[in-house]
């Protein structure tokens, strides 16, 4: 049951340690096991674990012991769903196990961290991504600064499907800036391929669709570069205050599925006709990624 992670990164003493916690606080009624009368230990026993994950009980006997070979992604979301353990129980149990976790499990789920961030930027253009680059929501002030781009589904709903396949997108920056964007935009995602692994169905199809349609994304696909965006100091071309040059700050969640963006544009004017501008009129006639962009073909 080797599963070929890393050795330096698995914790197996720890690992023991931790699915033990977990079974001892869980009663056999949890798992539809009847009491009994003559248990010795306040939880599920070493067997009853192994019946129900489907594993041998030496086998899950040695994992306890912190003994034996590290076991695979399977067999430890199988014991996961056995334990019941949570979102993060499960990705602490990969974790020891050399494995990553899980990458947005609902990644359009704005968490609450960057819910309560965004209440209090009202006066300054600021959205929350994914770091598939799927616009989570956006401020009054972001969606005149960028244009409406939330709401979309699918490998539509990311910017790189719209900045590699339809030509208008890169409106949203002066030419000469667009190599320098689609270079950070391919080695972003190279970051959070890596991240999210190769079983990530969202990711994977991305990649795929783009390979397929875009020879300058298959290119710097292959170059292989890889820069997660912090900082970054960038010329938007809006259509009713024309180029505006913005620091682009970011903060991104600990398990890095999502980042809150905030603009700070250099004429502090600008900011008073982000609050007033409408959206809809501002980039009617130029279409943006929640506008008029055709779908996916193939």
């Amino acid at each position: 049951m080797g599963s070929g992670v890393g050795e330096d990164a698995v914790d197996l003493v720890e690992l023991g340690a931790f699915l033990k916690s977990r079974r001892d606080r869980l009663s056999p009624q949890a798992v539809g096991l009847p009491p009994g009368t003559r248990r010795r230990v306040p939880g599920l026993r070493r067997d009853e674990v192994a019946r129900l994950a489907g594993v041998s009980a030496d086998y899950y006997t040695e994992l306890e012991q912190g003994r034996g070979q590290c076991p695979s992604e399977p067999v430890l979301h199988a014991l996961a769903r056995t334990l019941r353990l949570d979102s993060d129980e499960t990705g602490h149990l990969l974790h020891l196990a050399g494995h990553p976790a899980p990458i947005g499990a609902e990644p359009l789920r704005m968490q609450s961290a960057l819910r309560q961030l965004m209440q209090r930027l009202d006066d300054t253009p600021a959205m929350v991504i994914t770091d598939m680059h799927e616009v989570v929501v956006q401020n009054h002030a972001a969606q005149v600064l960028v244009g409406p781009q939330a709401g979309l589904t699918g490998i539509r709903a990311s910017f790189l499907f719209h900045w590699f396949t339809a030509p208008a997108t890169r409106g949203l920056y002066p030419p000469d800036d667009h190599e320098y964007h689609s270079r950070l935009l391919v080695s972003d995602l190279r970051a959070a391929a890596a991240r999210r692994g190769p079983a990530d169905r969202t990711c994977s199809e991305l990649v795929r669709h783009l390979l397929a349609h875009s020879a300058e994304f298959a290119g710097l696909w292959r170059a292989r570069e890889v820069a997660v965006r912090h900082e970054e100091y960038k010329r938007v071309v809006n259509p009713a205050l024309g180029t505006l040059k913005v620091t682009c700050n970011t903060i991104v969640t600990a398990d890095t599925a999502q980042r809150l963006l905030w603009f700070v544009p250099d004429d502090p004017g600008a900011v008073a006709a982000l609050r007033t501008l409408d959206p809809a009129e501002v980039w009617r006639d130029t279409p943006g990624p929640a506008f008029g962009v055709p779908p996916a073909r193939g």
